[in-house]
Formats: C-alpha cells, sequence, structure tokens
C-alpha cells in the first residue's frame, strides 16, 4: 500500500516512526490505544530509561487519531500558554469575551505530550489531569470566564533515576506503564533493525507499514463509536471491586478507572460486552 499523506509530511516535518512497526512493545501500545479509544481514562504515565521508545511511541499514536495534532508541553511553560488567555479590557470594552487559546486547545483530539512529566510544577500537572479527565478546560480571570472542548489523550513520560512524581499525582493517571531496557538478544535485533531501515529510507519504511496503520486507524474510530454502548454486568463490577481492595487502593478512582479502561479493550477488540477477562487483562497492564 502507498504511504498516505500524513500532516507531518503536509507540514515539513520528519517522518513518524509508526505505530504498527514498534517492536516489543504491546503493553506500552495497548495502555496508548485505550487512552485514545476513551481520553477520560485520565492520561497514560510512561516510565523507563532513556531510549525505550517513550516519545517514539507517543508520536506515532498521534498519527493514528483523525486529527493527528501532537502538542509538546515544555516544561517552562506557564498557566497562561497552557490554558490560554482572557482580554479582560476587551471583555469590559466590548462586553464580550475574547480568548487566546493555549496548548490544552491546540491539542483537541489528538495528543498532549510531557517529556519529564515528574519536573513540570505540581500546580501545572495536576491542571493537565483535570483537563484531561474533565475534556473541557475552563479559563476564569476576575469574574470572566471561557470554557472550550479539549478531549486529548495525555501522555506524560519520566525516567525514574532523575526524580519520582509526588504520589497523589502519580495516583492520578489513568494508567502506568513501566518500560525496563531490553536483554534479549533477540529483541535488541529486531528493535535495531527496524530502526535502521527506517532511517534508511523512512518513506519505504512506512509504506511498508501503510496497511496496518490503517487498519489501526480504523479499528480506533470504530472502537470509539462502540464504547458507549458497552456496560457493565455485576460480575464485572464484582471483580473490579476484589481487585481494588486486594491493592488497598484510597477512594474509588481505581474502579472507576479500570472498568473505562476494560470497557476501552472490548471496544477495541469488537467484543460485544465486558467480561471479566477484560478485567484482568487491564489488570495486570
Amino acid at each position: 500500500m502507498t504511504e498516505p499523506t500524513t500532516q507531518h509530511a503536509r507540514a515539513g516535518l520528519p517522518a513518524v516512526f509508526p505505530f504498527a512497526a514498534l517492536v516489543a512493545q504491546q503493553p506500552l501500545q495497548q495502555a496508548l490505544l485505550l487512552a485514545a479509544i476513551d481520553p477520560s481514562l485520565g492520561g497514560v504515565l510512561v516510565s523507563g530509561p532513556r531510549g525505550t521508545a517513550k516519545s517514539t511511541a507517543a508520536r506515532a499514536l498521534a498519527e493514528l487519531l483523525p486529527e493527528g495534532a501532537f502538542v509538546t508541553l515544555p516544561l517552562s511553560a506557564t498557566d497562561e500558554q497552557v490554558t490560554g488567555t482572557l482580554d479582560l479590557a476587551h471583555a469590559l470594552a466590548e462586553n464580550g469575551v475574547r480568548f487566546r487559546p493555549g496548548l490544552l486547545a491546540r491539542a483537541h483530539r489528538g495528543v498532549l505530550y510531557v517529556d519529564e512529566v515528574n519536573l513540570l510544577a505540581d500546580g501545572l500537572v495536576d491542571t493537565l489531569l483535570d483537563v484531561a479527565a474533565s475534556g473541557v478546560n475552563v479559563v476564569e480571570r476576575d469574574g470572566v470566564s471561557h470554557a472550550h472542548d479539549a478531549r486529548f489523550v495525555l501522555v506524560g513520560t519520566m525516567n525514574p533515576e532523575e526524580g519520582e512524581l509526588r504520589p497523589q499525582l502519580l495516583d492520578r493517571f489513568g494508567l502506568m506503564v513501566e518500560l525496563d531496557n531490553c536483554f534479549d538478544a533477540a529483541q535488541r535485533e529486531r528493535i535495531v533493525k527496524a530502526r535502521l531501515a527506517f532511517d534508511l529510507d523512512p518513506h519505504a519504511f512506512r509504506a511498508r507499514h501503510a496497511d496496518a496503520q490503517a487498519a489501526l486507524g480504523e479499528q480506533i474510530r470504530a472502537a470509539r463509536t462502540r464504547l458507549p454502548a458497552l456496560g457493565f454486568d455485576d460480575a464485572v463490577h464484582a471483580r473490579v471491586s476484589a481487585l481494588c481492595i486486594d491493592a488497598a487502593v484510597d477512594g474509588l478512582r481505581a474502579d472507576l478507572v479500570m472498568l473505562r479502561a476494560a470497557r476501552s479493550l472490548a471496544a477495541l477488540e469488537q467484543a460485544d460486552a465486558v467480561t471479566v477477562g477484560h478485567v484482568e487483562r487491564v489488570a495486570e497492564a
């Protein structure tokens, strides 16, 4: 299949490594796909050493989404740069709200990526998690407010050697994937060969994976459509409650996330119902 023209290509940006071509990253791929199907899961935290495809996977996911937006939030970003700003002078003079969009608005329907999220100010992490879970960004200043849709897949990455994320924030991420260095010789060889082939001829490499990429994009679209029709029976609720009690989690956030993740997995697999099996699989991830 010929490689389709992407937003990156149209903008003259470097080619993106295909999501379908990632090697030995099944848990990470599953977590990202589940969050893409239901962004209200609250984001994906990816922890691991350098060189474990954290940023590569996040960029690759964005390309599968209908809008394809990939927005990077720098550690130096201010609150106003993230949430957007209100022009109060215009509001007073014209009796109307003039809003200057921030990074959250730009990320709508795409991926908002934060590298080294453990080094980001706690207040900004709180804001990102609030908006990721609700899908709405509300900006208020001196009695003037503006709200806009901001449904995006939040992906935060961190290297645990450079500091941990505060436990209160760690618990708020919907999904977490811990990556390790690869010490399997065969897997390392496959990873390196794939990367060399991509670097040698990105267009040809992407063309070889174009069919798989298109299929994944269609899977996401179909799963999003299917998601609202999938409910939870008593057996599913009982298993989720038992798992959360066994883990001695605080509050009910974990129950809700596990149910939503299981539903996303069922939708991804075009299942007719959410089952205990789906719960078990997302609990293991």
